[in-house]
């Protein structure tokens, strides 16, 4: 079956049960329309406590939604039924020594009895406020992944971890962009309103064209770039840790959760 032939009504658990069978294997943008999605970076339990510390210093990048229970376990009941950390994503970034290794579509060769596992708050939760609200999300219209960036913007440090942020990028005119804003800042779990709009260069982005992360979009006349922290920022800060072993998600391949999105609301 196609991914195509896969989008909603599926609910987050008949997608994580397709995930989990190979079936589904696109990014995840715009499934499960209605809950949250999120990022997942795994670890060994003797460096979670400094992750956790980067989570709470840097919460736009790193806004936290849940982490593992014990060690070794890999569901979230609080978050999802019947998940399996290992398999309900469709492909998983593996990085030793801070270098990428492989991209995989299940961790089980993997698997420590020590992992603890973190999920972070994605901005594919709150597209659809936008879209509600009539602003057109760009890479949903395309069919792409949405487009992310290293940026000159430091993080707070903790332990082995820092970095700078990383950002996703939706172009939209500069009336949209301001009622972005008002509607992200409702959100702060799933990185709340953006860090910037306008000029990349003024955040250390050289080529809007070259993402460094998923795909380029049209930017179309009389529109600006508007740029939210992402959850791909402690990619970052993981490789610069040089971790002996460490798992994330691949940009845009996220865990769907069971949480409603207007769970997530401040309002």
């Amino acid at each position: 079956m196609s991914a195509s032939a896969l989008k909603s009504p599926l609910t987050p658990l008949q997608l994580r049960q397709q995930i989990r069978r190979n079936q589904f294997t696109a990014n995840t943008s715009g499934q499960a329309p209605g809950f949250v999605q999120a990022n997942l970076a795994i670890m060994p339990k003797q460096y979670a406590a400094d992750f956790l510390q980067f989570c709470h210093f840097n919460p736009k990048p790193c806004p936290l939604l849940a982490m593992s229970a014990t060690p070794g376990a890999v569901d979230m009941p609080q978050l999802a039924a019947d998940l399996d950390i290992r398999t309900d994503i469709p492909k998983y970034k593996v990085f030793k020594q801070g270098q990428l290794v492989e991209e995989v579509s299940d961790i089980n060769a993997y698997w420590q009895d020590d992992f603890v596992s973190f999920l972070i708050g994605c901005s594919f939760s709150f597209e659809e406020s936008l879209i509600a609200d009539g602003l057109e999300i760009r890479n949903i219209t395309e069919q792409v992944n949405v487009p992310m960036y290293r940026t000159n913007i430091a993080c707070e440090p903790a332990g082995v971890f820092s970095g700078g942020m990383v950002v996703s990028m939706r172009p939209m005119k500069p009336a949209d962009a301001i009622r972005a804003i008002q509607i992200c800042s409702r959100f702060p779990q799933v990185h709340g309103a953006p860090v910037h709009f306008g000029d990349p260069a003024a955040i250390g982005i050289n080529d809007i064209n070259k993402p460094d992360f998923g795909d380029a979009v049209t930017i179309k006349p009389g529109e600006v770039p508007v740029f939210w922290a992402c959850g791909v920022t402690p990619q970052v800060a993981i490789a610069n840790a040089k971790l002996d072993i460490c798992i994330t998600h691949s940009p845009g391949y996220m865990l769907v959760t069971d949480l409603p999105n207007s769970k997530l609301s401040v309002f």
